[in-house]
């Protein structure tokens, strides 16, 4: 996880009550000392300034998903999305939030293994497409060559296993 200050890893958690609203805070060493040192008044420096204000919250939480109708502060409540297409409404905000927490924005993980052998496929297809397409714009012609017949291999399975099902 990312310092909300700066790059680098945070390795200070605080979650602090601000008007009876909790606001986690990941921080760094160096901005960790920065935060807790003591202000004017003897208490640490408060709310980081990467905290949306209470305007700007606002503003977040009248922003709606079109197809399942959840809003922004549904999503800041639950800390789940409602639907796929969540993820396009609300991706202004959602960026620099799975970049802090994953350091990446791009789901790299493992695949559940109770998925459909289709789906699986249809996965590894997409990935050797996107691998097919770089290959090709590096110039790596072997590379794609050996892609491209995965992905015919790949393709003549989605094809023989539709219609086994079909019939």
């Amino acid at each position: 996880m990312k310092c909300q200050r700066c790059a680098k890893v945070a390795t200070l958690h605080i979650t602090e009550l601000v008007k009876n609203e909790a606001h986690e805070i990941h921080l760094c060493e160096d901005c960790a000392q920065t935060y807790l040192a003591p202000g004017a008044d003897g208490t640490g420096s408060g709310v980081p300034q990467s905290e949306a204000s209470d305007s700007q919250l606002a503003e977040l939480d009248k922003l709606v998903c079109p197809v399942c109708k959840m809003t922004f502060q549904e999503f800041r409540g639950q800390g789940r999305l409602g639907c796929s297409h969540c993820y396009l409404a609300f991706r202004e905000e959602l960026v620099p939030l799975l970049e802090n927490i994953h350091g990446e924005i791009q789901h790299c993980g493992k695949f559940p293994k109770r998925a459909p052998d289709d789906s699986q496929r249809q996965y590894q297809l997409i990935k050797l497409r996107n691998d097919l397409r770089l290959a090709v714009a590096e110039e790596s012609y072997e590379e794609a060559a050996r892609l491209r017949d995965q992905i015919q291999e790949l393709e003549a399975q989605l094809e023989s296993g539709a219609s086994q099902t079909a019939e």
